[in-house]
């Protein structure tokens, strides 16, 4: 067992950090250290299926962390897109599969329902791992796939009931597999015992966090919360449940207790490691001496299923109006097969449905189809960089309203601060921003907010450039900042510039380009925290303030300063020793004045003043931050 973990921990270490080096994400890095330690490989470890069932846990991990993330008021949000959205997708395409199964390559229709049932399933560890990693998750997209994936895990239950009807003969030997505690029972009685369980486990588990979290001892509460997750999954597979559908409903009662924050970072770890344990079995499972027999075979019914899966999540995106942008990203991310498919291949292996040849090509197909969806995934990345650089969708340059007084760039939490400010003061603003998700957000609550790259002239000249008094430039990224910053002197040299600078080399470079006034981002709020934290140090707050003014005068000065040396290395790094070298002595000085102010007679007090006096004045350009 532990040379057997050993190989698994080793091929992680080698095989992730360079996947996710060269850009390939952390899904494909575990796949391929799987295939390379499998037995068709390397031959590392032999059959790794009772590996995989241990590690298909992490799949329940997973599910309940992201209950976690959704409050029940959310989840009703999305009953629509479950229902409809999933329940179409996974119709739709088991229909297609089974058209195909039993007409073109002419199964038995019990063969055909089986096959088309299991991979009409998608992964739902590899779509939310992927979808999350790269940021997608809570896009249009991601939160459509989310509703699809939490279908499909609800259809798992008459899944695994209709398939002892499918045998061809009565399996007397073996187990009903929808056999359960309440499994005679009606069905609303079954619907009520497992709602009943699950919202009754809010109550039955608050008491007994606020128990646990009183001894103050951090591993009781990781093995509490790995006990809560392993007790659901068996209970709701004892009452006929999934687990992992189970675990995700107890994660949304959950999601508003006083200790989700507890949990998620308790469960975390277990989730990742065992996620990243299911998707090396995963690679390791791939036959590749069946796919270098029956390779043509193979590929082909790989590309069919996975262009069949994608055009009906098209056409349904198209249907249930997800945006033009998201639509390809949904049908791409859901195209694979799924885990689940080997939990059914085995039910079905069990009840004689496939025969052992028709369950081998299935599970090859299934696993790479698994393998190929992140570099879906990666290419539909690279198509999206590629056309976001070429031709966005922006509002039309005659939808856009021209601004009298600013225009702002870029209004995310930055810019927003800002606009609410200048707006109260009575300026008419136009604001563009690039990000769709932001544009929603904004619209939804009133704003007037136009998508538009604020580096494209014709859009810049739509929002009134040529007659507005400024321009103010809030975005997040520092090149397109000092582009647009750019093509504005150029072009409207009137607008007073006023810039967000990322960070002190971003703010030597707006210097160069000779903005009116630019802010860092976090200066003002570091050292206002700092003035703070001060006072609570026993500073009086008199003294604490004039530290934090004397030390944002300074480092304006100094900005200015080495602005003119960034680029020489040498010299750069002395000035900046030199002025916080600089910096200490008259921090040191002037509370040493304060000290003897505070102390002196009234006729004693002239050094006092005089030290005052000498300390550094506030720089001339006093705007720059």
């Amino acid at each position: 067992m532990l040379e057997i973990a050993l190989i698994y921990l080793a091929a992680a270490i080698v095989a992730v950090p360079i996947a996710k080096r060269v850009g390939l994400g952390s899904v494909l890095g575990y796949l391929i250290a799987g295939i390379l330690i499998g037995p068709y490989a390397l031959g590392i470890v032999g059959d790794q299926t009772d590996v995989m069932h241990f590690a298909e846990f992490g799949v329940v991990m997973m599910l309940f962390l992201v209950g976690l993330e959704l409050q029940p008021a959310r989840l009703w949000k999305l009953r629509h897109s479950i229902l409809g959205l999933g329940g179409l997708q996974v119709v739709l395409t088991a229909a297609a599969i089974f058209a195909f199964c039993y007409w073109v390559f002419t199964m038995h229709w019990q063969t055909a329902l089986a096959i088309d049932l299991m991979l009409a399933l998608s992964s739902t560890a590899i779509v939310l791992q992927s979808l999350e990693e790269k940021g997608w998750l809570k896009q249009e997209a991601g939160q459509n796939a989310f509703s699809v994936l939490l279908f499909q895990d609800i259809a798992i239950i008459p899944i695994l009931a209709l398939l002892p009807l499918l045998a061809f003969a009565p399996q007397s030997s073996s187990k009903d597999i929808s056999d359960s505690i309440i499994a005679s029972w009606p069905v609303w009685q079954q619907v009520g015992v497992s709602v009943a369980v699950i919202a009754g486990g809010k109550y039955v588990s608050a008491p007994l966090f606020r128990y646990i979290a009183q001894t103050h001892m951090r591993e009781i509460f990781t093995i509490f919360a790995l006990f809560l997750v392993v007790a659901i999954a068996l209970v709701m597979q004892s009452i006929g449940l999934s687990p992992a559908l189970g675990t995700f409903l107890a994660g949304v009662v959950l999601a508003e207790s006083e200790f989700r924050h507890e949990l998620e970072a308790d469960i975390e770890p277990f989730k990742g490691l065992l996620l990243g344990l299911f998707f090396i079995t995963v690679g390791a499972s791939i036959n590749f001496e069946l796919l270098a027999d029956e390779f043509t075979t193979v590929i082909a019914l790989v590309a069919l299923l996975i262009v069949v899966k994608a055009c009906i999540l098209f056409a349904l995106a198209i249907t249930f109006n997800i945006s033009k942008k998201q639509r390809l990203l949904f049908a791409l991310a859901l195209a694979q097969g799924g885990e689940f498919a080997f939990v059914l291949l085995s039910v079905t292996t069990t009840l004689s449905i496939l025969t052992p040849e028709q369950t081998s090509l299935v599970t090859l197909v299934v696993a790479v189809s698994m393998l190929v969806a992140p570099l879906l995934l990666m290419a539909y990345e690279q198509l999206q960089k590629r056309t976001s650089n070429s031709a966005p969708e922006f509002d039309k340059p005659e939808q856009i309203s021209s601004a009298k007084h600013v225009i702002i760039a870029g209004y995310g939490r930055f810019g927003q601060i800002m606009g609410r400010l200048l707006h109260a003061q009575g300026y008419d603003i136009t604001v563009l921003d690039h990000s769709p998700s932001q544009i929603e957000l904004l619209r939804r609550f009133g704003n007037t907010v136009f998508y538009g790259d604020a580096a494209r002239q014709e859009l810049l000249e739509a929002a009134g450039a040529h007659t507005a008094q400024m321009l103010i430039v809030a975005i997040d990224d520092a090149d397109k900042t000092l582009e647009i910053i750019k093509l504005a002197h150029k072009n409207y040299p009137q607008l007073k510039i006023v810039a967000r600078a990322i960070d002190r080399r971003h703010a030597y470079q707006l210097l160069n380009l000779k903005v009116d006034a630019f802010n860092r981002e976090t200066v003002d709020s570091a050292i206002n925290l700092a003035v703070d934290a001060l006072e609570l140090l026993g500073n009086n707050k008199e003294d604490a303030q004039r530290a934090g003014k004397l030390f944002r005068d300074h480092d304006r000065a100094a900005v200015l300063q080495l602005a003119e040396l960034w680029g020489d290395d040498a010299s750069y790094g002395v000035a900046v020793r030199q002025r916080m070298e600089d910096l200490k002595q008259v921090l040191q000085q002037d509370k040493q004045a304060q000290s003897d102010l505070n102390t002196c007679d009234s006729g004693d007090c002239e050094d006092g003043l005089t030290e005052l006096a000498d300390r550094p004045k506030k720089p001339d350009d006093a705007h720059i931050e």
